[in-house]
C-alpha cells in the first residue's frame, strides 16, 4: 500500500477502493480473531502506510456498507450525488427555460416594424 515519507508521516495519496477494502478486512479481522478493538486500526495502519484516520474512516465505511453500523452507505450517497446533479441540471434547464420564454413574450409584445 502506501510508503511512509522520511518526516514519519504517510504520503498523500489516493487508495483505490480495492486497497481500502482489504486494509478495513485486516482491521475487521484482527478485532474478530484478538476480541478486542483497542488498537487495532493503529497497528494496521502502520503495518501498511496509511494515515490512522483514514483507516479508521475505511474501516467505519466497511461496517456501514455491511450493515454492522447504522449510516449512509456508499451506494446510497453515490446515489444522493448522482440525484443532487440531475437537480442541478433541471434547474439549469428551467431557468434557460424560464429566460427564453419571458424573452419571446417580450418580443410579442413589441409593435411590429
Amino acid at each position: 500500500m502506501g510508503t511512509k515519507s522520511t518526516s514519519g508521516r504517510p504520503t498523500a495519496r489516493r487508495y483505490s477502493p480495492e486497497e481500502k477494502a482489504r486494509a478495513a478486512r485486516m482491521v475487521r479481522q484482527l478485532r474478530k480473531e484478538l476480541g478486542t478493538t483497542h488498537g487495532r486500526v493503529q497497528r494496521v495502519a502502520d503495518q501498511i502506510g496509511c494515515g490512522v484516520e483514514s483507516l479508521r474512516v475505511w474501516v467505519k465505511q466497511a461496517d456501514v456498507d455491511e450493515g454492522v453500523e447504522p449510516g449512509l452507505s456508499t451506494a446510497a450517497a453515490e446515489r444522493v450525488k448522482e440525484l443532487e446533479q440531475e437537480n442541478r441540471e433541471l434547474r439549469r434547464a428551467n431557468d434557460l427555460l424560464k429566460r427564453s420564454a419571458a424573452f419571446f413574450a417580450a418580443e410579442l409584445d413589441r409593435p411590429w416594424k
